[in-house]
């Protein structure tokens, strides 16, 4: 782990009070984010992934958590990085009346630990689980600033070999489901998306979920209405997604070495569907580019010294047609991310969500190097 220096204090304050009316709250806060550096999850002995500058944030509108119970569930919200810029994730924490629940893979993020200690301190209930596994050294520092201040930050259930889920909850109403690990050094760099969901039905399996992955007792997560989970049914659930699609498939992953998943994509390619696949190069994961490539599907790669790190894991089936849907989520294409892992995805056909998608990972693949 590189040690990264944080920003001056009058910056950080005055940053955060920018965020802060931006939000139309009056929270406040004495520390920031860290500088960027480079770390991703990417397989043990890959070498770190570099960064670009920080790009321009833009604030979207948090989800309305406050809506009466008896209102239309709004629709979801994509949020991509890093065009967006952290400030959207932020502004949801700050959004919150009584509670937050969080389960997050890494957490390095002093902006992050000093919203949610500011939210604890004005009577929001804040919950967090952070991996214990793989990451408990990385994590160590912000679990013990959030319990300090005031949160209650619990080490994952060790049951699974990692708690690889990435997902926010906002006064039990809202959830959003990512790709995004909140380690600040990745966010100049690192394709990722966050899905913003009301649906009630998703979002009470999601909190089950949590009050039994935060008490460490056993569970099998409902599925709800879109939800994909693993260790239970994120291999069938994407091999399904793959193995439906009639025309076309985008997808983006940071691994790809699952076999049910890559004989998948190219049975796809053998009956005529249009694939593409943008990843990050690996010599690991050549045999199967090579099988992909040799059926006729596309790949195109960016070298680890590139300005994006293809750390999205999406599947886009379809787009365009009536049959369309995507997949957004935490879930690699390794075997222990789909069966040994706690990770959380969904698939969905909202138009919004899969048209921004469909521009952001064509651009993707068309900047790329292709494969040979």
């Amino acid at each position: 782990m590189r040690s990264l220096p944080r920003s001056s204090p009058a910056a950080l304050a005055l940053g955060l009070t920018v965020l802060t009316l931006a939000c139309g709250g009056s929270k406040s806060t004495t520390e920031g984010v860290h500088d960027a550096g480079v770390k991703h999850d990417a397989p043990v002995g890959s070498p770190d992934a570099p960064v670009d500058a920080s790009p321009d944030v833009a604030l979207d509108a948090p989800p309305d958590v406050a809506a009466p119970v008896d209102a239309a569930v709004p629709p979801p919200t994509l949020i991509t990085e890093p065009d967006q810029g952290m400030t959207p994730i932020y502004a949801l924490f700050m959004s919150a009346k009584t509670s937050i629940d969080m389960t997050m893979y890494e957490l390095e993020d002093s902006m992050t630990v000093s919203v949610l200690t500011a939210a604890a301190k004005n009577g929001v209930k804040v919950r967090v689980i952070l991996d214990t596994n793989l990451e408990m050294s990385s994590n160590a520092g912000d679990y013990a600033a959030l319990n300090a201040g005031g949160c209650e930050a619990h080490w994952a259930n060790p049951t699974y070999a990692a708690t690889h889920q990435k997902t926010i909850t906002i006064d039990g109403k809202t959830s959003a489901i990512m790709t995004i690990n909140l380690a600040s050094y990745y966010y100049p760099s690192s394709r990722d998306f966050a899905l913003v969901t009301s649906d009630p039905t998703d979002v009470a399996a999601i909190e089950a979920t949590f009050e039994a992955d935060f008490a460490s007792t056993a569970i099998t997560p409902n599925n709800g209405t879109n939800l994909v989970w693993s260790p239970t049914n994120s291999q069938a659930a994407l091999v399904g997604l793959i193995s439906g699609a009639k025309s076309s498939l985008l997808i983006e992953n940071e691994e790809m070495s699952d076999q049910a998943i890559v004989d998948a994509i190219v049975a796809a390619a053998q009956r005529g569907v249009d694939v593409e696949v943008a990843m990050v190069a690996s010599n690991e994961w050549d045999g199967a580019f090579t099988s992909i490539a040799s059926v006729g599907g596309k790949v195109a790669t960016y070298s680890r010294n590139a300005s994006l790190y293809i750390h999205a894991k999406v599947i886009l089936a379809d787009y365009g047609q009536p049959n369309a849907s995507v997949f957004i989520g935490s879930e690699n294409f390794s075997n222990a991310s789909l069966t040994e892992n706690r990770e959380l995805g969904i698939i969905l056909s909202d138009p919004a969500v899969m048209a921004s998608i469909n521009t952001t990972l064509s651009k993707d693949f068309a900047g790329g190097t292709p494969y040979n």
